[in-house]
């Protein structure tokens, strides 16, 4: 694979890196998308298992949902796309800031992460909110309660109308500025707020790479886009990283 002599010089100059992923990474571990012509929100609507007015009404049937989702990502594995991503660590200063919750990119190694929808191996209950991890509930098809409380336990993750963890994207946006390339991977980059992130990366001069199947809106505002699946491309430009940095 031939890539822009622009973006081979980028890549020898970088000293800080972000990558901005979303669905299409988990989708090639075998995880479903929730947009695009074969997702999830094509099939069902959202509004009816995803917001906290909908736990209210069927905890049980939310959490039904939640766990059908765990069996999915707990089957799945980092691909290596996700561990490319954690191999970059190696040779640059290195931020992922995901809109997945599946947990796949610390499985796989990396260690600065910022989960700006959350991540469904954590849950928390919704009256003291003491956390547990998937490991310290009963993971059964009937929504727990809190050990301490009586309260409902809920899934750590981002619904309709909820908003975004703020530490984690305030610290994410901040990568996002301070880096020198931003590698924008496997997202349409249309939910907002999570979308601010490149933008605020191309804003602040970072060099803007999207790798993804199809064009998006994303490819407009990119300084570069390679079509393809990221567990092709990453490593094959980690490859390059190794001979010019060894």
């Amino acid at each position: 694979m031939q890539f822009k002599p622009e973006f081979i010089d980028k890549l020898r100059s970088a000293k800080r890196i972000v990558f901005f992923t979303g669905a299409g990474i988990s989708a090639e571990s075998g995880i479903p998308i929730f947009r695009g012509k074969d997702g999830i929100w094509n099939k069902m609507k959202p509004e009816e298992l995803t917001n906290f007015a909908a736990f209210m009404r069927n905890p049980d049937l939310v959490w039904q949902w939640y766990q059908h989702r765990r069996d999915i990502v707990n089957k799945a594995q980092p691909n290596t796309g996700h561990i490319a991503i954690a191999e970059f660590e190696n040779f640059f200063d290195v931020s992922v800031v995901t809109q997945n919750i599946d947990n796949l990119h610390r499985r796989a190694g990396s260690k600065n992460i910022f989960e700006l929808h959350g991540n469904i191996e954590r849950n928390f209950c919704i009256n003291c909110h003491t956390f547990y991890n998937s490991l310290e509930i009963e993971l059964s098809n009937s929504a727990p309660k809190c050990s301490k409380c009586g309260g409902l336990v809920r899934p750590d993750v981002v619904w309709f109308g909820e908003m975004l963890p703020q530490d984690e994207f305030s610290e994410g946006e901040k990568a996002a500025e301070w880096s020198d390339i931003c590698f924008v991977v496997g997202t349409s980059a249309v939910v907002y707020p999570a979308a601010y992130i490149p933008i605020t990366a191309k804003q602040a001069g970072s060099y803007i790479v999207e790798i993804n199947l199809e064009p998006t809106e994303m490819s407009r505002f990119a300084d570069y886009s390679i079509l393809g699946k990221s567990g092709d491309i990453l490593p094959t430009i980690l490859e390059e990283v190794k001979n010019f940095k060894s």
